[in-house]
């Protein structure tokens, strides 16, 4: 790599996401400090050590939106440290405003990251051209950074269209996408950046995004790694290597594991029966904890108690993500079982 730490051509594989693992007394609203330093560190040289492509931090369930400044700034310096190079570490430094955020990155440049997972201000809706101007000027700001858009429409309040993508693909570090959904307007995004930016899907997605743009779906994000990355690393390989069978019998066993995660329900449909609100609502309301639940479950990372004011969520939910990271856990085990 030249100047710049995270080129297009590194956005290839699996890239994991990680918790920020808490104290006992993160849910504590008075605790002074939350960040348990023994398994971050621990945590993310797992991770490098068992073959992922790539780190992300302080996303959604990595907690950035309740961090203090100094927890943000230590989890950073440490997962860095941590895994000293072996592989991309991609910073979280998204707040609510442009000049915070070149702040952040700044740090995350000193202290050796490679890119940053950025998302936009949200306390109110960015216009069209202001969505662009801020991934510019943060660009600009801090060159030497690769940047993954973070696109998540829920929590940024506005749908990047075809024409936004088109745009902000012209920007020379935008060179990567935490995308959600592989659907029209995922095949519609991929035509807009064309070879200059790598719209990541889910792993669970991975294999449909590969079925129909293979040319334009070499990485995939994965939070599920946090749980065990083995059943995402074999998926890679086997797309890598293109083992049709193999990745459509990963795809299926790995989306088995989401369902009590991701439960299937009918326009109609309330889940709990005793919440008046679909499903897909309550995950946007309880994502942190739900997933931190479905980490703990699998025992891979400790990611420790939800920090306030996100750690409230129905007991249901939560049993049933902490069931589905044992599934995961056992899909892992099984898998390590066929190599002996």
């Amino acid at each position: 790599m030249g100047s710049q730490r995270l080129e297009y051509e590194d956005v290839e594989g699996i890239f994991s996401i990680m918790p920020t693992p808490a104290t006992a007394d993160a849910s504590d609203p008075a605790a002074e400090y939350t960040l348990d330093r023994e398994e971050a560190e621990r945590g993310a040289r797992q991770l490098a050590d068992d073959g992922v492509d790539a780190i992300m931090i302080n996303g959604t369930f990595g907690e950035a939106a309740t961090l203090t400044e100094e927890e943000w700034k230590d989890f950073t310096r440490i997962v860095v440290e941590a895994v000293d190079g072996d592989v991309p570490v991609i910073a979280g430094p998204t707040t609510l405003n442009t000049r915070s955020t070149i702040r952040r990155m700044k740090y995350a440049r000193d202290v050796g990251a490679d890119g940053v997972l950025l998302g936009r201000p949200m306390w109110l809706e960015l216009s069209p051209e202001a969505t662009v101007e801020f991934h510019r000027h943060v660009a600009e700001a801090v060159p030497e950074l690769g940047i993954i858009v973070y696109h998540n429409p829920p929590a940024f309040k506005n749908r990047l269209t075809p024409k936004l993508w088109e745009e902000l693909a012209e920007i020379p570090q935008v060179v990567g996408a935490k995308y959600g959904a592989v659907d029209a307007g995922w095949r519609d995004a991929v035509s807009s950046v064309g070879d200059s930016v790598q719209l990541m899907p889910i792993e669970r997605k991975w294999y449909i995004a590969n079925e129909l743009a293979p040319e334009h779906a070499n990485a995939a994000w994965s939070g599920s790694a946090s749980c065990d990355p083995l059943p995402a690393l074999r998926l890679r390989d086997a797309i890598t290597e293109g083992d049709d069978e193999t990745a459509r019998e990963l795809n299926y066993r790995i989306n088995k594991t989401n369902e009590k995660f991701y439960p299937q329900v009918g326009p109609e449909a309330v889940y709990p029966e005793t919440m008046n609100v679909r499903h897909d609502d309550l995950y946007g309301l309880y994502t942190i904890p739900l997933q931190k639940a479905r980490i703990e479950g699998a025992g891979y990372i400790d990611p420790g108690p939800v920090r306030p004011p996100y750690h409230v969520a129905p007991e249901e939910l939560v049993e049933m993500a902490r069931e589905s990271g044992r599934e995961w856990r056992q899909l892992a085990s099984d898998l390590r079982d066929t190599d002996n």
